[in-house]
C-alpha cells in the first residue's frame, strides 16, 4: 500500500506545478460557463415551466461542472500510460513489484486531484459572488451538501475506473485511438456533461440513469442542486457504488488476462 501512496504522492506533486496552465483553464473555464449559462437563460426565458430544473439549479450545476471538470472529463486521459502499452515501454512497468492497475489508478486519480485543486476553488470563489440566478447557490441542506461530498469522491474513483478499462482495453487493440474516442463521446453525452440528464424525455432518462456513466459527475451535481429527492438519492448512490465495483472488478480482471498473454516486440 505505501508504494502506491508514493506514486500518488509523486504524481500530484508534479501536477501542482503546471501553475500557468491551470491558470489559462481557469479562464477557459469561465467562458465556458458564462456561454452555456446565457444559452440556457434563452430557452428558459421561452417558457420556465417547461425545464425539469429551476434556472438556479441549472446554473448552480454549470458552475461545479466547470469546477471540478478535471474530475469527470473524459478527455483528461494519460498518453503517458496509452504510449507505454503502444512502444513496448510496458515491459519496464511489468518488472517492478507492483500491480500495474493500483499504480495506474493511483496515478491517474493524483493527476485529476492535483488539476481540480488548483483550478475549483478560483471558480468556486467567483461564481459565489455573481448574483442570483446565475450565480452558484447553496444546496438545499447539510444533507444535500455531506452527499455531495460523498457523491463527488465516488463519482471521481468511477471516471478513473473507466478510464482504466479503456488503458486495459489498448492490451487488445493495435491503436488506442478508436476507443478513446468512443469512451470520450459517450461520457460526454450519456454521463451529463453535454446536457443535464434531468432534462432528456423521461423513459430514455431512465434509461441514462441505470447506466454507468450517470454515476460520475450527474450525481454528486444534481445532489448539489437540489434535482434529486431522498428515493433517487438512495438509488443513485447504490447504483454508483455497484457500478464502481463492477467496472473495478472488470478491470482487474482483464489487466491480469492481458499481463498473462502480452508480447512486447522489437528491442
Amino acid at each position: 500500500m505505501k508504494k502506491y501512496i508514493s506514486f500518488f504522492r509523486m504524481r500530484f506533486t508534479v501536477g501542482l506545478q503546471y501553475r500557468t496552465a491551470a491558470l489559462a483553464g481557469i479562464v477557459t473555464q469561465f467562458v465556458w460557463g458564462f456561454m452555456e449559462i446565457m444559452v440556457f437563460k434563452a430557452f428558459y426565458q421561452a417558457d420556465t415551466s417547461a425545464f425539469p430544473m429551476s434556472f438556479s439549479s441549472t446554473a448552480s450545476y454549470i458552475w461545479l461542472q466547470q469546477a471540478f471538470l478535471a474530475f469527470f472529463a473524459a478527455w483528461m486521459i494519460e498518453n503517458e500510460i496509452f504510449d507505454s502499452i503502444v512502444n513496448g515501454n510496458i515491459s519496464y512497468e511489468l518488472c517492478r513489484p507492483v500491480n500495474i492497475y493500483n499504480m495506474w489508478f493511483s496515478r491517474s486519480i493524483a493527476n485529476r486531484l492535483s488539476r481540480a485543486v488548483l483550478r475549483c476553488f478560483p471558480i468556486l470563489i467567483v461564481a459565489i459572488f455573481i448574483p442570483d440566478p446565475y450565480g452558484i447557490s447553496t444546496p438545499p441542506g447539510l444533507l444535500h451538501f455531506f452527499l455531495f461530498i460523498i457523491t463527488l469522491v465516488l463519482g471521481l474513483a468511477m471516471t478513473v475506473s473507466f478510464c482504466m478499462l479503456v488503458y486495459v482495453l489498448t492490451f487488445f487493440t493495435i491503436s488506442p485511438q478508436g476507443l478513446r474516442m468512443l469512451f470520450t463521446s459517450a461520457v460526454e453525452f450519456f454521463a451529463g456533461a453535454v446536457i443535464p440528464l434531468p432534462f432528456f424525455p423521461g423513459t430514455i432518462q431512465n434509461i441514462l440513469e441505470l447506466l454507468p456513466f450517470a454515476s460520475m459527475q450527474n450525481v454528486a451535481l444534481r445532489i448539489y442542486s437540489g434535482s434529486m429527492n431522498n428515493s433517487e438519492m438512495k438509488r443513485a448512490i447504490f447504483l454508483q457504488i455497484f457500478w464502481l465495483l463492477a467496472i473495478t472488478a472488470i478491470g482487474k480482471l482483464l489487466c491480469k488476462i492481458a499481463e498473462k498473454k502480452i508480447c512486447v516486440q522489437g528491442g
